[in-house]
């Protein structure tokens, strides 16, 4: 009888292989992120970020470990799932020994390590050529990441419940996309907005791991409250977890 970890490193290895023969996958996983980061530092340079403690490169670059995640992980995990299911993939790995929970972890470990990796080659290039520091604090660094490579699979698992197809996980993941870039810190720092829309945006699914993140690498802001980022993260975790629990298809939607 397998283990659960050999169950896991098994599922891993095959969407390793299927991810390494799409191409397109791979290539928009790579560049996307760095496109992106030059567009953010375009955009931070025509805001005001005083007062804020960041600078225009720390604010790029956070915001562009953001987009690798939700990008690498969310919207790739979303099709990827819907993919599977579709080719029922998901119902024939269910009548082995393998659970739901690691079907579901197993699928998504590619993209997280994927997300990882580019995680840390941009805080890499972000100390070598933008002048940024070393992490300040590695451990909630570690952490904030860690708890938004969970909490973006099981929203992915949980938007996949929406999707009929493939095609159309480029629409159902779109909102999440869309609010996180504008209303996480992303794009825009909290900072700059007036403070009931802050209040506000501390509530999505994304802000509270940025704040994690953030404060990770470039150092807690005064008054930061980090237990609330990382509880706001959880309950969103939870929730989502709750969602794929009862609500998960295995079954092909036709």
């Amino acid at each position: 009888m397998t283990t659960a970890r050999g169950r896991l490193m098994a599922l891993g290895r095959a969407e390793m292989t299927l991810l390494a023969r799409n191409r397109t996958a791979v290539v928009v996983a790579l560049l996307v992120p760095s496109a992106m980061i030059m567009a953010m530092k375009s955009t931070f340079e025509q805001v005001d970020l005083g007062g804020t403690g960041l600078t225009v490169a720390g604010a790029a670059l956070t915001g562009g470990i953001g987009t690798v995640l939700i990008q690498a992980v969310y919207m790739n995990m979303v099709a990827a799932y819907v993919a599977r299911r579709e080719d029922l993939v998901l119902k024939r790995l269910r009548t082995g020994e393998v659970g739901d929970g690691e079907i579901l972890a197993g699928t998504a470990l590619p993209s997280a390590a994927l997300a990882l990796t580019q995680s840390a080659l941009i805080i890499a290039t972000g100390a070598a050529f933008f002048g940024l520091t070393a992490p300040q604090r590695p451990e909630l660094l570690l952490a904030g990441l860690l708890l938004a490579v969970a909490l973006l699979t099981v929203l992915a698992a949980a938007t996949s419940i929406l999707t009929r197809t493939v095609q159309t996980a480029q629409l159902t993941t779109l909102p999440l996309f869309l609010v996180s870039m504008m209303g996480s810190g992303l794009f825009v720092p909290l900072e700059v907005f007036p403070d009931p829309l802050a209040s506000a945006c501390e509530f999505l699914p994304l802000t509270g791991v940025m704040t994690l993140v953030r404060s990770g690498w470039l150092g807690v802001p005064e008054g930061a409250d980090l237990l609330g980022a990382a509880l706001t993260g959880l309950v969103w975790t939870a929730l989502a977890v709750f969602a794929v629990q009862r609500w998960f298809r295995w079954d092909p939607r036709r």
